[in-house]
This record gives C-alpha cells, sequence and structure tokens, in this order.
C-alpha cells in the first residue's frame, strides 16, 4: 500500500523543500511541483511534493489518519523514522 502525507512548506529553494508534517520536518524534491513555496500545502509521497492541496483538504486528511493510524499514545505509527524538527528538540 502507498501512502501520501500532506505537509506545509515551511521554507524551500528551487528544486527542494522543508515539510512540517506535524511537528516532523522533511526535505522532498520540488520537480513535480515547482510553483509550490511556503506556506503552501503538498501531498508528499516517496520523498516527491507530488500535488499542491489547499489547508482544509490537508487538515481533513490528517483528521483521516490520526483515526485510522494512531497509537496507542496518540502518535501517529506511520511517521516513525521521520526526524523531527528542531522546534521540539
Amino acid at each position: 500500500m502507498c501512502l501520501a502525507v500532506p505537509g506545509k512548506i515551511v521554507e524551500c529553494d528551487e528544486a527542494e523543500a522543508l515539510v512540517d508534517m506535524q511537528g516532523n520536518r522533511l526535505k522532498v524534491s520540488l520537480a513535480l511541483t515547482p510553483e509550490a513555496g511556503p506556506g503552501d500545502w503538498v501531498l508528499v509521497h516517496a520523498g516527491f511534493a507530488i500535488t499542491e492541496l489547499d489547508e482544509q483538504e490537508a487538515l481533513e486528511t490528517w483528521d483521516y489518519l490520526r483515526q485510522a493510524y494512531a497509537g496507542p499514545d496518540g502518535h501517529l505509527e506511520i511517521l516513525g523514522g521521520v526526524e523531527q524538527s528542531e522546534a521540539d528538540e
């Protein structure tokens, strides 16, 4: 099963973006969404921002993911291995 996860672009250059995924941050390629910029929401799969989406869609998707994948502690199990944001450290 493949899963794409929404993230909000925090900063970017021409080729890559730093995307925040509920407190986890990940660098992703903007090769498929070159028009995306800081503040935009993108759907991330396999290290690529594959499409832009609006904030309401992104937040609804996070709600669905929480309902389906939250562990006993309430954290999403699907985000294992993603770096914690510097703000959380």
